[in-house]
C-alpha cells in the first residue's frame, strides 16, 4: 500500500478487502521526505497520534545517497484497517511527507 499526496489514489484499490492482513498485527510504516533534523520527530508524532504505544526501538532512519531525502520507518501494532488508514491519511497529507509506504 502506497499513499502519495501528489496523486489521488482510490483507497479501495490500494487496500482492498481481499488484503491478507489479520488484526492485530505488527505493521511497518515508512515515510519519505526531505532530510532534516526534525523529520523523524515529525513522522513519529504523526504516527503516534493513532498508535500511541509504538516501540521506538523499531525506528529506522535511512538517508538517500546524496543526503537530500530521508526515510523513517516505524513498526506499529495495528489493531484495525481504519487505524492504518488514519495513519496514512495524516502522513500523506502533511506537506513535508513526500510519500508514505
Amino acid at each position: 500500500m502506497i499513499y502519495h499526496r501528489a496523486n489521488s489514489f482510490n483507497k479501495a484499490e490500494i487496500m482492498s478487502d481481499s488484503s491478507t492482513l489479520e488484526f492485530p498485527c505488527d505493521f511497518p510504516i515508512k515515510a519519505l521526505g526531505h532530510s532534516g533534523a526534525d523529520f523523524q520527530v515529525l513522522v513519529t508524532e504523526l504516527i503516534s497520534r493513532h498508535a500511541p504505544d509504538i516501540d521506538l526501538r523499531t525506528l529506522r532512519i535511512r538517508d538517500s545517497r546524496n543526503g537530500r531525502y530521508q526515510s523513517v520507518t516505524l513498526t506499529v501494532h495495528a489493531r484495525s484497517r481504519d487505524q492504518l488508514d488514519a495513519i496514512y491519511r495524516d502522513l500523506s497529507s502533511h506537506e513535508r511527507v513526500i510519500m508514505a509506504l
